[in-house]
């Protein structure tokens, strides 16, 4: 144990867990199987006091440190090699004000932990499409999920941070107090600090009417033509992703289908549950549906639905775009590629960002790409390494074949892989030089880099 790591012992609460540990190899364990990052010491921290002292000593050693919250980025920026990791994960809560509809959030808290509290609340914070997803990652990248079209990101409902600098020091972010701060946190990636606790508004999520529908995969130009046109004028208070799906083995599905491709819609509707099979009827005029299991349910059902189909541990390559049309030509192109998805787990899901999200200006927040209507993710996720080679080229070659049709250099930094460094400028958009300056005002010296990295402006 080197010496800025011994002399944590006497000024965190947290564990500091090395290579000596028994836990040490599940402590540095990340998400992504592909990252077996070997850090000096993974330091579970209790509080806000325990963050100020990792940030100071990670600065005064000059040891790279990295910030884990959930866990789940893809490029692994959870952990390092030879460094430091600050581990929020014991910072879990999620605290709930029903009366003003504010909840207060840990930086080390998932979706599911918040989901727990709200719900029986009859309210849901802004979030995205998986449990175990960090909150922490999810909104500072921009969240997006089943409530963008009706509430926003999850960074427009971002009321406040609590957030460790630099140079050590807790300060808040908010709409009156270090404000530029503020605007950079929402969309800017972790670049400018850690932030120990989220503020949030919260909106009436009981039980929605949701889950996924199957299609045949002929059909797939039908559904993604019928997609394309109804979700830009669609109630707001549906979400729905598209995506490719080999069909597991679950009840809903037809015992002799398992293992087959279907196309695939995965409504949200947070509206009059009465309302929902008129509200998807153009998804079902648009072909048969063959397997569903479109329903009511708890919200938190809904968003841990597909949480054992993407579990830890498993090997992740992804590539992303935004797009504000979704063309003639890419719909052909995502059909080609699709019919070569080639895992239960992998897969293509389309987002939609437009509605209540869209109401939001680009220079507003540091999320840049308002304008853009859909956000679409290659996912590929497998569990053999010795497929890592055939798996990671079914991405890049769908990449290749769908990004000349985006209309955008950028891509959402939270669905961004190790090898995107070079996207950054262009997935920040327009805001990539404000940012750069609110950086250099805040980690001049960019302790903060293991991330989708922001070069501090130069003076």
């Amino acid at each position: 144990m080197n010496n800025s790591i011994e002399a944590l012992n006497s000024k965190v609460r947290g564990r500091i867990i090395t290579a000596s540990s028994d836990d040490y190899d599940d402590a540095r364990a990340v998400y992504n199987g592909m990252h077996d990052r070997r850090p000096e010491a993974v330091v579970q921290c209790m509080d806000s006091a325990d963050v100020m002292a990792v940030v100071t000593s990670a600065r005064d050693s000059g040891m790279d440190l990295a910030v884990r919250g959930g866990g789940h980025s893809v490029p692994g920026f959870g952990a390092i090699d030879e460094g430091l990791v600050l581990d929020l994960s014991r910072m879990n809560y999620a605290r709930v004000d029903p009366v003003k509809k504010v909840v207060n959030v840990g930086g080390g808290a998932t979706l599911g932990d918040v989901d727990h509290a709200t719900y029986p609340f009859g309210l849901a914070a802004a979030g995205g499409v998986v449990s175990t997803t960090g909150v922490g990652g999810l909104t500072l990248g921009g969240g997006i999920g089943y409530l963008t079209r009706s509430v926003g990101l999850t960074i427009d409902n971002l009321l406040s941070a609590d957030v460790v600098l630099a140079d050590g020091r807790q300060v808040t972010a908010s709409d009156y107090q270090n404000e530029d701060l503020f605007w950079a946190l929402r969309g800017g990636g972790g670049n400018f600090g850690v932030v120990t606790n989220f503020e949030f508004q919260l909106h009436e999520v009981g039980d929605v009417v949701g889950g996924p529908m199957f299609f045949e995969f002929d059909d797939a130009q039908a559904v993604l033509e019928a997609y394309r046109e109804y979700m830009m004028h669609a109630p707001e208070q549906l979400g729905c992703f598209f995506g490719w799906q080999i069909a597991p083995p679950l009840p809903f599905i037809p015992q002799d289908r398992v293992g087959d491709l279907f196309c695939v819609l995965v409504p949200c509707w947070n509206g009059p549950h009465e309302e929902a099979e008129q509200v998807v009827k153009p998804f079902r005029d648009a072909a048969e549906v063959k397997a569903e299991l479109f329903e009511v349910m708890p919200f938190p059902t809904l968003q841990s639905l597909f949480d054992d189909a993407v579990p830890k541990g498993m090997q992740n390559y992804w590539k992303a775009d935004f797009i504000t049309e979704l063309t003639d030509d890419a719909i052909t192109a995502h059909i080609e590629h699709g019919a070569k998805t080639p895992h239960i787990s992998s897969s293509m899901h389309l987002h939609p960002i437009n509605g209540a999200a869209q109401r939001v200006g680009a220079d507003e927040t540091a999320f840049g790409h308002r304008d853009k209507n859909f956000a679409p993710v290659i996912v590929g996720m497998w569990d053999d390494p010795a497929e890592n080679e055939a798996n990671t080229k079914w991405v890049k070659d769908y990449y290749d074949a769908i990004h000349p049709h985006s209309g955008s250099d950028g891509g959402y930094i939270n669905f961004m892989s190790d090898d995107d460094d070079d996207r950054a400028p262009a997935n920040y958009g327009a805001n990539y030089e404000r940012l750069a300056e609110v950086k250099a005002a805040y980690d001049p010296d960019n302790l903060f880099h293991v991330n989708q990295n922001i070069v501090p402006a130069s003076n």
